[in-house]
């Protein structure tokens, strides 16, 4: 096996851990999302009363955004803040670059999911957000990702890439 270049070495480490600050599932289409402190997760399907939950080959079972990227956005809308449920992903997860898992499986508690690819927004964004929600989301709008290891995760659970 070839040895790993500096690059792919950087790419590999990932030493931060993140931490879980809001937990939403979607009931159905267009419905208001609802917050939880835990959820059940099941492989191959998602969050336990999401709206995507039994879509098994689905690369999108369970959505997460960054925490820092609310504000981020927030600030682009010229806002002080926005409430996580606007942005309708499942999980909010700080202190961790979310695009640092890419090609990677990590483990939320004692549930593992892999990552899938970008979360893009959607034209609902103007709606929700006002003129410029969807631009101000663009770069921003979180990971898809799937469930390899079922389990049950809760707020203030530890986000850290798998070895």
């Amino acid at each position: 096996m070839p040895e790993a270049t500096p690059l792919q070495t950087l790419l590999d480490t990932l030493p931060q851990l993140g931490r879980v600050e809001w937990i939403g599932i979607r009931p159905t289409r267009g419905e208001a999302m609802q917050a939880l402190n835990r959820v059940a997760v099941t492989p191959g399907k998602g969050l336990e009363g999401d709206r995507f939950k039994g879509r098994e080959t689905s690369k999108r079972q369970v959505t997460l955004i960054q925490q820092e990227h609310l504000t981020a956005m927030a600030s682009c809308l010229h806002r002080d803040a926005i409430g996580p449920e606007v942005f309708r992903r499942n999980i909010v997860i700080s202190g961790l670059n979310l695009l640092a898992l890419k090609g990677k499986t990590f483990q939320i508690g004692g549930v593992v999911l892999e990552y899938t690819g970008l979360c893009h927004p959607c034209s609902k964004m103007e709606i929700s957000l006002g003129p410029g929600g969807y631009n101000a989301m663009r770069g921003h709008g979180g990971i898809t990702t799937r469930v390899v290891e079922g389990g049950e995760l809760a707020l203030g659970d530890v986000v850290k890439a798998c070895l």
